[in-house]
């Protein structure tokens, strides 16, 4: 009787997931079948815990995932940095300090934090870096600074946004590129009124605004044109006529850093008259670059720990964070902090973890890039391989829970539409999934999804 025990168990799990493998395919049938699903691709792959097959429709094709991708750039910075991994942000001086004079120049440079007066930390907000900083120049008796204030964003290379990148996303707040020296998210929030620009939560110098605004309806349809560097910002679209914050990437974020400095300066009493400028700045004038002395430290800011950047990277979907990423492991691993060495990493990374190469054609470390193309039976690969891992509780506790009440990451793009995770049925059983859609026309492309995945539930 003992030896038809587990026989009896293997037989009722094989029907049960038989079951659950036919109500996916007519749920996905019926999905396909869909005149909004006319023209469109899908992408699915479904595996128990044990990574026991389940079903598939199309699960080695690759299409574009939006931010779905960032479960392999979480998963692999987790593994490579180390859950306590932290950026440092540090200040040095040049020359001589002497009767409260500093006779030299002031440096700020940083290993990428991405986090440097981000608003989501207890403890590392603007203010916290604020009153270190300045405590730092208080503690060496500095009330005069004799030269400039040089922001050393030298730590990545120049290039701050991956290739392929749309032109009208990267000049919104979630299209933020990626500098050595990064502040406030590398994100500006604009005040407007009656389609006006009235306020900015923080300085933006040289910049000049071209507003083609039109006031009417009740919700954002504004967009925010920048590009690094640049002196000209556009914004155009409808705003209501009501007060209404819009928010864009900084053009130029270790200026706008250096500026709100030289505020602090005049608020603690320290008198400085130098110019702000940045090594990227001297290198686009064609001037000496004068990079941040080894010695003379008067501060070292580290970031919170890499578990909790991962958190904010996968709850809110921080396209930014994995950008920053991305470079982060280009520059550890293969000592060039450029978007191209960090791709190149986690390609390799993931094809050492068995996933085929051809399945996982990233573009970015955050998918935004409509030039990425993954497939679904990658993504669940991945989860299932993270799920192993002595930090997956950091790992899964990022995922947010969607609006069918299942714990997964989604993605979104135009026409596109993701999710992966993991879900616990009412019966018990444990899955891991992906489904991506591209090119779904009208209707509600999420409750569409659902409908599929609600088999699991």
């Amino acid at each position: 009787m003992k030896k038809l025990i587990p026989l009896v168990l293997f037989i009722s799990q094989f029907c049960f997931s038989q079951n659950v493998s036919q109500s996916l395919e007519s749920a996905t049938k019926k999905l396909l079948n869909s005149s909004a699903a006319y023209s469109a691709n899908l992408s699915i792959y479904v595996a128990d815990e044990n990574g026991n097959f389940i079903y598939e429709n199309n699960g080695n094709k690759g299409l574009s995932t939006a931010s779905t991708q960032k479960i392999f750039t979480a998963a692999a910075a987790l593994e490579t940095l180390g859950k306590d991994f932290q950026y440092v942000t540090t200040a040095h001086y040049s020359g001589t300090i002497s009767a409260g004079n500093l006779n030299g120049d002031f440096y700020i440079t940083s290993t990428g934090d991405p986090t440097l007066g981000s608003w989501r930390y207890d403890g590392y907000k603007p203010e916290n870096f604020k009153q270190k900083l300045i405590q730092s120049l208080k503690d060496k008796g500095i009330t005069k600074i004799a030269g400039d204030l040089i922001i050393d964003d030298s730590y990545f290379d120049f290039q701050t946004i991956p290739g392929g990148w749309p032109w009208n996303d990267i000049g919104n707040y979630y299209g933020a590129g990626v500098w050595g020296v990064n502040w406030r998210e590398n994100q500006f929030d604009m005040q407007m009124i009656g389609g006006e620009i009235k306020k900015l939560n923080i300085d933006l110098p040289k910049v000049n605004w071209v507003n083609d605004i039109k006031t009417g309806g009740s919700s954002d349809q504004s967009l925010i044109y920048t590009a690094p560097h640049s002196n000209v910002a556009y914004i155009n679209g409808t705003l209501p006529s009501k007060s209404i914050t819009v928010s864009g990437s900084t053009p130029n974020p270790p200026l706008s850093l250096g500026q709100e400095v030289t505020t602090w300066f005049n608020e603690a009493g320290i008198e400085f008259n130098g110019k702000v400028t940045s090594t990227s700045e001297q290198r686009i004038a064609g001037e000496k670059i004068t990079f941040a002395p080894k010695n003379n430290i008067l501060l070292e800011y580290k970031s919170p720990t890499l578990d909790k950047i991962i958190f904010w990277f996968m709850r809110k979907s921080v396209n930014f964070y994995g950008e920053t990423l991305i470079k982060t492991l280009g520059k550890e691993k293969k000592n060039v902090g450029s978007f191209d060495a960090g791709i190149s990493y986690l390609k390799d990374f993931w094809k050492a973890k068995g996933i085929n190469s051809v399945m996982i054609n990233f573009a970015d470390g955050s998918g935004l890039s409509p030039q990425n193309y993954v497939s679904a039976r990658a993504e669940v690969q991945s989860l299932l391989w993270s799920k192993k891992q002595p930090w997956f509780s950091e790992f899964f506790d990022g995922f947010p829970t969607q609006g069918n009440g299942m714990k997964m990451k989604s993605g979104t793009m135009k026409d596109t539409k993701s999710f992966a995770g993991y879900h616990t049925s009412k019966e018990g059983k444990k899955y891991v999934f992906a489904i991506i859609i591209n090119n779904y026309q009208g209707g509600n492309i999420s409750d569409a999804l659902y409908q599929v995945l609600n088999v699991l539930k």
